[in-house]
């Protein structure tokens, strides 16, 4: 039972990591991010690195993205004035 849930888990991360890779859109591509972190932290989680885990939700599922998103919007705020 336990490797049956490993490896689901290994194959959702892997899904969602090419996922992120094709993903062309930034904002996008850092929602895929997000989920991508959520699943490493069970892919940890589910590997008995509970820690590991924890950190990995907090900085791959929420930092991450966060700064992604922010720096994201930044640029495309300079764009629009850049453009006036």
């Amino acid at each position: 039972m336990a490797d049956a849930v490993i490896v689901v888990a290994l194959l959702l991360t892997a899904a969602s990591a090419t996922a992120a890779v094709a993903t062309r859109d930034p904002a996008r591509q850092a929602l895929v991010l997000a989920v991508l972190g959520l699943l490493l932290g069970v892919v940890f989680t589910v590997l008995r690195a509970p820690d590991v885990g924890l950190s990995q939700l907090a900085v791959g599922s929420a930092l991450t993205p966060l700064l992604i998103m922010l720096s994201v919007r930044k640029v495309r705020r300079r764009g629009k004035e850049g453009d006036k």
